[in-house]
């Protein structure tokens, strides 16, 4: 009998590259085969150093010895190990792990992840872009250049989430904070998309993101009022603790629906496809817990007629976007996939990252994910303890709010 290949060592890195907001978490699983090894994505920006204790102490004790082909029993013996489950930081240690899994198992089998887990259906995948500006003709200027670059669907936002702003008067002694108006927000937000629409025309597929800014009463009426310009989804609507208000938000708009960067539970998006209350699937994969059950949540969706465009921001690492791609090129209902655009010093710290031309995300057909890391160049950029400002947000009369 064969002998099995085993993981010998868990190696674990905090690296930021480009400021505040971009501190990845990168795992290195490596094996009892010499020169085998398996890269995954980790990253939750905001705790990262709640995930690397998470797998330092927890999970690497757990995973030295075990066999690397295991990698369905390894995810759910890894969910429940724990024994409570399904929390941001454990999810994303159990993501680290998962997609070095199939990293692995890819260069074992000398074949793309893709091809493992059923083969491409398409040969690239379409990627949006995001432009903002200060004022409408700002934004306009940004989905030019974008057009430009071959982008044909790009989100348009203004001043940021929740188009932030300082100027409505705050009570005295108000703390710091990241200020916004919700009802200043939808007004902006609809001139500034009638303007962007009216001034590139229909060609262009517009997508805008809530950020879940809005009270679920005023999320309707934005929804319904956003109809007119066609949007190609309206992202994050709603936030996970209102769930139940997707069903009154279906049955009085047509407006496409994306939701789930901020979701964790398999419970949290079943809901959302049985009834088929959105068209778009926005997970996070490090935050659902890595390729597996990604791959099961897109096959379910499929069923349903929803279409997957995974979350894909700065703050999801490199590994992290190869492991999108290799989702996007298998899944028949694949939609859109977010893309943050890495500078060239993040393409020499991880060679094989995937590229975009003429609005497509193209993989490079190596073996597993195709991504490699250099450990060298990444050490001279070390994760930064920093408070995030951003998700600091609030009302106008200073209470707390979503970020």
């Amino acid at each position: 009998m064969t002998k099995p290949v085993t993981i010998c060592d868990v190696q674990n890195f905090l690296i930021q590259t480009n400021g505040p907001g971009t501190r990845f978490i990168v795992v290195r699983v490596l094996t009892s085969e010499p020169g085998l090894y398996g890269l995954g994505c980790a990253t939750f920006t905001q705790r990262f150093r709640a995930v690397y204790s998470a797998l330092e102490h927890h999970v690497k004790p757990f995973m030295i010895g075990k066999d690397v082909s295991r990698i369905e029993e390894l995810f759910h013996m890894n969910m429940v190990q724990g024994y409570w489950r399904n929390g941001p930081v454990l999810n994303n240690a159990i993501s680290g792990i998962d997609q070095a899994l199939w990293d692995i198992k890819g260069k074992m089998a000398s074949m793309p992840v893709y091809d493992l887990l059923g083969g491409k259906c398409r040969e690239a995948a379409a990627v949006y872009a995001h432009a903002d500006g200060r004022n409408p003709e700002e934004v306009v200027d940004n989905v030019r250049k974008f057009q430009e670059q071959g982008y044909r669907f790009i989100r348009v936002q203004m001043g940021g989430y929740g188009g932030k702003s300082s100027t409505f008067p705050k009570p005295e002694g108000a703390l710091d904070g990241a200020y916004y108006d919700p009802r200043a927000y939808t007004r902006n937000m609809l001139h500034m998309m009638e303007y962007v629409r009216n001034q590139v025309g229909d060609e262009v597929e517009l997508l805008h993101d809530v950020h879940e800014r809005l009270s679920p009463i005023d999320t309707i009426q934005f929804a319904k009022d956003v109809e007119r310009f066609k949007l190609f989804f309206l992202e994050d609507s709603l936030s996970p603790e209102d769930i139940e208000w997707f069903r009154p938000l279906r049955q009085q708009c047509s407006t496409p629906i994306a939701m789930g960067e901020l979701f964790n539970n398999p419970h949290e998006w079943r809901l959302l496809i049985e009834e088929r209350l959105i068209d778009f699937l926005r997970m996070h994969i490090s935050q659902m817990g890595g390729i597996t059950p990604a791959r099961n949540a897109a096959i379910h969706s499929q069923i349903y007629g929803i279409r997957t465009a995974w979350h894909g921001p700065g703050d999801t690492s490199p590994v992290g976007h190869a492991a999108n791609l290799h989702l996007d090129l298998w899944a028949p209902n694949f939609g859109v996939q977010e893309w943050c655009r890495f500078d060239n010093l993040v393409y020499d710290m991880f060679p094989g990252l995937p590229v975009v031309r003429n609005g497509y995300m193209y993989p490079n057909d190596k073996p597993g994910l195709g991504i490699d890391f250099d450990e060298k160049l990444a050490t001279k950029y070390p994760c930064k303890d920093e408070v995030d400002w951003w998700t600091q947000t609030r009302l106008p009369d200073g209470s707390p709010a979503k970020p």
